[in-house]
Order: C-alpha cells, then structure tokens, then sequence
C-alpha cells in the first residue's frame, strides 16, 4: 500500500504549483483521496479530496475557487492544480487515502484520526 506525492517546491504569492499523488496496492475506486497540510505552528488542515471514481470532491473553504482536484483514474493517480497562491498556503502536503466516502457531512480535517493511509509529505513554499 503506497501513496506517492510530487510536485512541490518554491513558487511566487499569485503563482501556482500541481502537486501529483500516484496510488498501489489498494482499491482505489474504493477510497477517497486527498491531500493534508501543515504548516509550522498551525492546525493541520484537510485541504481537499475526491472520490476514487471521481464521483465527489471536497475543498476546505480557506482553498476554494483556487484549489482544484482532479484523478486519472485509469493510473490511480490524482492532481492538485493550485492557482493564485497565497504565503498562507505554504505547508507540507500529505496526500491521503480515506475509506470513507464523500457526502455533504464530509470534513476532511475531522477524519485525520480514521485515515489510514498516508503518502510522504511535499513541502510547498509561496514566498517572493
């Protein structure tokens, strides 16, 4: 069982950044996959998933209309396409795959203690 993360590095307030997440050795149809993300001395924040089919997405409120969760899912693979970035948004992400499904209820910065599995964390830095 493996969560492969990508894509981070160094980018401008304004600019954007797409991070990668590659799935093995689990359904992935099955889970809902996302990315996590903390900051020094913040609250670790789930940031926004999407369903393994593609059915469903969620996007915490402090990255809507600028976040953008995408899979393909023949590759078990998703994409965080990030726009208009913020210094606030500077974070390691963790992207994660969550047995639960996504309904309207769906936090998930509520679910981080049921996740089980999770990728290594790639650090994203908006700094001028």
């Amino acid at each position: 069982v493996q969560l492969q993360a990508s894509g981070g590095g160094l980018v401008q307030p304004g600019g954007s950044l797409r991070l990668s997440c590659a799935a093995s050795g689990f359904t992935f149809s099955t889970y809902a996959i996302g990315w996590f993300r903390q900051a020094p001395g913040k609250e670790r924040e789930g940031v926004t998933c999407i369903t393994g089919t593609g059915a469903s997405t969620y996007y915490a409120d402090s990255v809507k209309g600028r976040f953008t969760i995408s899979g393909d899912f023949a590759k078990n693979t998703i994409y965080l396409e990030m726009n208009s970035l913020k210094s606030e948004d500077t974070a390691v992400y963790y992207c994660y795959a969550d047995i639960s499904q996504i309904d309207s209820d769906y936090d998930a910065t509520l679910r981080y203690s049921d996740v089980k599995i999770w990728g290594k964390g790639t650090l994203v830095t908006v700094s001028s």
